[in-house]
């Protein structure tokens, strides 16, 4: 029997938690031996819904926000990339459905063209993000 897909909203209530690790190699800009924050979705949901209205930041920098906030040297890009999608995909997923911009994450915070996860967005929620940054006069 198949197994059925699941949805964007259901990646995010995810409970897997945030990891610490040394790195064991060099890896996606990350160094060998370096203190790295393998991010859980619900640790980059939970930051970005705590950005204030009006307010933006780089993946970058939240990136290094988190490893500043979990004593790390590094978060590693390659989860906050994934978790980003999941985060992203949720809200239009969640907002198509009903929910209140206020009820979802603000995840047009974060996310902007330079986003290499922009790029991997669902056309619908690319442009959710779009329309969102220019609602908040971001651009």
């Amino acid at each position: 029997m198949a197994r059925s897909k699941k949805s964007w909203a259901d990646r995010l209530a995810a409970t897997t938690p945030h990891e610490i690790k040394r790195m064991p190699r060099d890896l996606a800009g990350m160094k060998k031996g370096e203190i790295v924050l393998v991010p859980s979705v619900r640790l980059i949901d939970d930051f970005i819904r705590a950005i204030p209205g009006g307010s933006r930041m780089s993946v970058k920098e939240m990136r290094e926000a988190l490893a500043r906030r979990h004593g790390t040297e590094v978060t590693c890009p390659v989860y906050t990339g994934y978790h980003l999608r999941v985060v992203a995909e949720a809200a239009c997923e969640a907002h198509a459905a009903g929910a209140g911009i206020d009820e979802i994450t603000p995840v047009w915070r974060v996310l902007d063209e330079k986003a290499p996860t922009m790029s991997k967005l669902s056309r619908a929620s690319a442009a959710f993000v779009r329309r969102q940054r220019t609602r908040e006069g971001e651009s």
